[in-house]
């Protein structure tokens, strides 16, 4: 949901591909309604910022002995 003085879309973006490396546990992604959205733009870009979540995770630092 846009919030005024809130992330935009690119920063969204730089913050998740700025998490490799680094040891993460999980990740979500909040506040997606598609009745609020007729056009699909917020589904489209909560869609890519999942996306772009999923691709991090393999390269995220794991624990020493930790299972994958």
């Amino acid at each position: 949901t846009p919030e005024i003085g809130g992330l935009t879309p690119v920063q969204a973006l730089e913050i998740i591909r700025g998490c490799r490396g680094l040891n993460l546990v999980g990740a979500d992604l909040v506040e997606v309604s598609p009745p609020y959205d007729p056009q699909g733009n917020t589904a489209l870009l909560a869609a890519n910022l999942i996306y772009e979540i999923l691709c991090v995770m393999p390269g995220v630092a794991y624990r020493e002995g930790a299972e994958r």
